[in-house]
């Protein structure tokens, strides 16, 4: 935008009228720009406000100094650009306007106020200096101007995710309970806020040449975490009853784990010597305090209630299945025993030495510890052991 204004004073009547093609296309780009036009009417405040103030008046004088050297341009180019040679009096006036005190610029400081009817205003001056008061007047503006398309550009989408999340999440949120809608709504009034604020004063958001996007990221993040926890208890509404029952059947199920379990640990228990503890009492959910919880719409209690009754189901099955294991590993340990021993006969009987006192009297031993209910599975071991070793002695000596 800023090429047209910065070229050097040019030389001859042609390079005057491109400058002045440059100049024109830069502030006529400037003046339609989006941003020009939102800070033309928008209420703006703060130091955004007494900044435009100031731009927008230099932007005016501006205007005042570019139609008064475009006038000049314009008697430059029909005195030199025709393609015929000019009169010895229109080539001294070429020269003056090229070189000399050409071009009226404003006087701000006289505008609105009591001026004398004699008087002539400001002296003229020529096309550089008129060029670089434009110069210097266009690059106060859009230091402006582009300071504020920066915030904008920098706070807009971050606002604009907000603004999509909460409108893909509003048909959800009603119904959802007071505290969830009670969210809602100050998400949605932290986003008028802050997008009104960024409106009427970007330049508050501007610290140190960077743009401040602290809030407006924090308010992105808030609503993704509302819009999530919506998603969420939409899901749960929808899937409230059928979780309900799954809990009443899971319940159920615990209590006959827990049975089975208590059955497997008796008969353990009559089998073999093992410590077992009894399974956990199941934690029965209070059906009817969450359907109570569902009829009354209340989503965020009920999840927290559902997760917790369901954890602690999970927990005691767990525990259940465990003992149910540890009863059948005892039972299968006996006869684990039981198998090494009559392995163990086998290889004494190959030796010829069943009939050793010695060894006979340890496979008696572990036989009837084996075969006593309940069984002594530390002595059992130790007399399978046994056992082995007095034939693992009889196998050395022979």
């Amino acid at each position: 935008m800023s090429g047209g204004l910065e070229r050097v004073a040019p030389r001859d009547p042609a390079e005057v009228v491109a400058e002045r093609e440059a100049i024109q296309a830069n502030l006529l780009e400037l003046d339609g720009s989006f941003v020009k036009q939102m800070l033309e009417g928008a209420a703006l405040t703060g130091q955004t406000r007494q900044r435009w103030t100031t731009a927008a008046a230099s932007l005016a004088a501006l205007w005042e100094t570019y139609l008064a050297y475009s006038a000049v341009v314009d008697r430059i180019a029909a005195l030199g650009t025709g393609g015929r040679r000019p009169s010895k009096r229109e080539l001294a006036e070429l020269t003056g306007l090229l070189t000399g005190g050409c071009v009226q610029l404003p006087d701000a400081t006289a505008r609105g106020a009591r001026k004398d009817l004699a008087s002539t205003g400001r002296p003229a001056v020529t096309l550089a200096t008129a060029v670089g008061a434009m110069r210097r007047s266009f690059a106060q503006v859009t230091e402006v101007t582009s300071a504020v398309e920066a915030v904008w550009a920098a706070v807009g989408p971050p606002l604009d995710a907000a603004e999509a999340e909460l409108a893909s999440s509003r048909p959800l949120a009603a119904g959802l309970g007071s505290e969830t809608e009670a969210a809602f709504r100050d998400a949605e009034a932290g986003l008028d806020a802050l997008r009104s604020a960024s409106n009427a004063d970007p330049l508050a958001l501007m610290q140190d040449g960077r743009v401040d996007t602290t809030a407006a990221d924090a308010l992105q993040a808030q609503v993704a975490e509302l819009g999530r926890r919506i998603a969420e208890l939409g899901r749960l509404r929808s899937q409230a009853r059928s979780r309900i029952d799954s809990l009443e059947a899971a319940a159920g199920a615990a209590r006959a784990d827990r049975q089975d379990a208590l059955a497997a640990c008796q008969r353990a228990t009559a089998l073999v010597t093992v410590a077992l503890a009894s399974p956990p009492e199941v934690a029965e959910p209070r059906l009817a305090g969450l359907s109570a919880l569902a009829a009354g719409a209340q989503w965020g209690r009920l999840r927290a209630e559902l997760d917790r009754c369901e954890a602690e189901l999970a927990t005691s099955r767990a525990q259940t299945q465990e003992l149910r294991r540890l009863a059948a590993a005892a039972v299968a340990r006996r006869d684990e025993l039981r198998g090494l021993l009559g392995a163990y006969k086998a290889k004494a009987a190959r030796l010829g030495a069943s009939e050793d006192v010695a060894v006979s009297g340890r496979y008696d031993q572990a036989r009837d510890l084996l075969w006593s209910a309940p069984c002594d599975l530390g002595a059992a071991e130790a007399a399978v052991s046994g056992y082995q070793q007095a034939i693992l002695a009889t196998e050395r000596r022979r």
